[in-house]
């Protein structure tokens, strides 16, 4: 009873501040003595009824829900922290988010943490140095966030935050396991093996590769399974072309390796980047998949819609993002730290690439 009497106050409090959201927006929110003028009951047991206390009768529950849903009536979220002391909000910090990856992740993230009933509130950095991690981190936290999470695709990004005394307990998605921080991500190793493998299987002698950047922990997982692959295979390992992610970046990879006729096949660790090489190889003559057969990775909406379709690798952004959040709670609630299994990125064969013909055109399989 105590504590629905605090929620009581609360919710007076709270009230003040919908006064203020009314001055400055001239639209009158319901507030909590709206609702329990219209059920017929006292604030106290509007409040009860939020917080679901089994003291409440059944009718009287209805009646206080049907006036809530009548009123159109917000809870407020500052009321609620003054009596549970929880805020109700994870944070997240986003690492270019133009990046469909990042984005997805994000997008993932948001969608389990309002399904457990938080709220999210999301930082994005644009320059990944020091400065701005400290600054976004303690935006956040200023905020009373009760957790982060941390859409961190850089080894320097991760080495920041481990160096740092956050305050609140922090996750992150995607990015290593090796981190060294409780971790949600995807096996990036796992899916530049099965790519290269997927070449190589096709009868070429040997893989190029057009790699992310090198600080980025998903270009270096990708980057190991294209060695190891060749390696198994005892194929001859190229030289490695790098790109940033664009598609700018890959069509100047595809511009210099569409130069060397014996270059067959190529495993490009993005899509973008894909995309760029192909029109490289196009503009060059060369055809994909007939000369060159090429496979990206992540698996991007328009994927099945470049000429040709994109053969690729899938990574399921969204479970990345389920996972991560529940990480976060299981720490916020046991305090224990750990991490998930591995995501295994998915094959997508599409009609990008060929079977290697020596000395003559490929065929498509």
């Amino acid at each position: 009873m105590e504590r629905d009497d605090e929620a009581g106050a609360a919710g007076s409090r709270g009230e003040a501040a919908g006064e203020r959201e009314t001055a400055r927006t001239g639209r009158v929110a319901p507030v909590m003595s709206d609702v329990a003028r219209v059920a017929r009951v006292s604030p106290m047991t509007v409040s009860r009824v939020l917080n679901d206390h089994p003291s409440v009768r059944p009718e009287t529950r209805e009646r206080v829900l049907a006036a809530i849903a009548d009123l159109d009536y917000r809870r407020n979220p500052a009321a609620r922290a003054l009596v549970t002391r929880r805020s109700q909000t994870v944070g997240v910090v986003a690492f270019d988010a133009t990046l469909y990856g990042q984005a997805a992740t994000v997008r993932g993230v948001e969608h389990a943490a309002r399904d457990a009933g938080f709220f999210v509130s999301i930082a994005s950095v644009k320059e990944i140095d020091a400065r701005s991690i400290r600054e976004v981190v303690d935006s956040l936290v200023g905020q009373s966030v009760e957790g982060l999470v941390v859409v961190a695709p850089r080894a320097s990004t991760l080495q920041e935050l481990r160096d740092r005394t956050v305050g609140v307990p922090m996750v992150v998605a995607g990015g290593s396991h090796r981190s060294g921080l409780p971790t949600a991500g995807a096996d990036q190793e796992a899916g530049g093996r099965r790519a290269t493998k997927h070449l190589l299987f096709r009868g070429h002698r040997t893989v190029w590769h057009v790699a992310g950047p090198e600080d980025w922990d998903d270009a270096r997982g990708r980057l190991a399974g294209w060695q190891a692959a060749l390696a198994d295979a005892g194929a001859i390992e190229p030289r490695v072309l790098r790109g940033d992610w664009s598609a700018a970046s890959g069509w100047r990879a595809g511009t210099e390796l569409a130069r060397h006729r014996d270059v067959t096949a190529v495993f490009v660790a993005n899509d973008q980047m894909a995309l760029g090489l192909m029109l490289a190889m196009k503009q060059a003559g060369r055809r994909v998949p007939e000369d060159v057969s090429v496979v990206g990775f992540d698996d991007i909406p328009e994927a099945a819609f470049y000429d040709p379709p994109l053969t690729t690798i899938r990574q399921d952004f969204e479970e990345l993002g389920r996972r991560s959040v529940g990480l976060l709670l299981d720490l916020l609630a046991t305090g224990v730290t750990t991490s998930s299994p591995p995501v295994i990125p998915e094959f997508v064969g599409r009609l990008s690439t060929a079977d290697f013909v020596p000395g003559g055109t490929h065929a498509r399989r």
